[in-house]
């Protein structure tokens, strides 16, 4: 049975099969299950194969966050976490691994106005936890950010949280393993006005030409996360990030300018 044959008849991405083959990820009892009905596997392996996984069962770090992580995000820390380079597109709000706390903490306040202060203490950590990827010294995540230049003016928190945040980014181009350009207000079309925001996440390769698991793009809609892993889909935004990289230029200057703003 194919990888693409065994998400469909699971309802699951190729990415989460790829991920359980090359032992990226734990699997869930339940889930175990599913797969030996789905494989056909003698009813005597069921019930041990099932406890192995109960008994097994690794854990991220994420795990303790639980409690506030929102359904189906679980999954894309897992795969950020295994990434080695994440190129995204962002026209609204600073990508989460580049916000500094005191903006992290009004963006979700505001966001959230039914959520207590501990919950919202809870998501700022794990948002700071998730940062620790691009700061590393072993092998840091490759970040390739482009910025709609509108989100450099966009004062959220106030002006001295705005100015914290743009300080940071500034900080963050210097760093070898991130790249973040600027896409002017003033540019003609391009290709995110209709691709919208969107990550996408590319990992090693085990061999030439082999990757440990297929690539993946991860789009955040606001009914909730949307997946897509299927070669002729993450070729499509692929060549869209080439076109707003192309309408693109390096972030220091707009941030300056934006720092001057303020």
């Amino acid at each position: 049975m194919t990888t693409r044959t065994a998400a469909q008849k699971l309802e699951w991405s190729e990415a989460k099969i790829w991920r359980i083959e090359t032992g990226q990820t734990s699997l869930r009892s339940l889930d175990v299950e599913a797969m030996c009905k789905i494989y056909g596997a003698p009813s005597e392996l069921v019930e041990p194969l099932t406890a192995l996984a109960r008994e097994t069962k690794a854990r991220g770090w994420w795990t303790g966050y639980s409690d506030v992580i929102t359904e189906g995000f679980e999954v894309y820390i897992g795969l950020e976490e295994a990434a080695r380079l994440l190129s995204t597109y962002e026209n609204e709000l600073v990508p989460g691994l580049l916000q500094t706390e005191s903006y992290a903490r009004a963006l979700l306040a505001a966001g959230r106005p039914d959520a207590t202060a501990a919950e919202i203490e809870r998501r700022v950590q794990l948002r700071m936890a998730r940062q620790a990827l691009v700061t590393r010294s072993d092998s840091p995540l490759q970040l390739d950010v482009v910025i709609g230049e509108s989100l450099l003016w966009h004062r959220v928190g106030g002006g001295e949280v705005a100015a914290e945040q743009l300080e940071h980014l500034r900080r963050m181009c210097d760093l070898p393993n991130v790249r973040i350009q600027v896409v002017p207000s003033d540019s003609g079309y391009h290709d995110g006005m209709e691709t919208g925001r969107f990550v996408l996440l590319d990992f090693a390769e085990v061999a030439e030409g082999e990757l440990t698991e297929p690539s993946v793009v991860y789009v955040e809609a606001f009914a909730g996360p949307v997946y897509l892993d299927k070669e002729h889909e993450t070729a499509r935004y692929r060549k869209a990030f080439a076109g707003i990289k192309a309408a693109a230029s390096d972030a220091r200057f707009v941030i300056e300018e934006a720092r001057a703003g303020v």
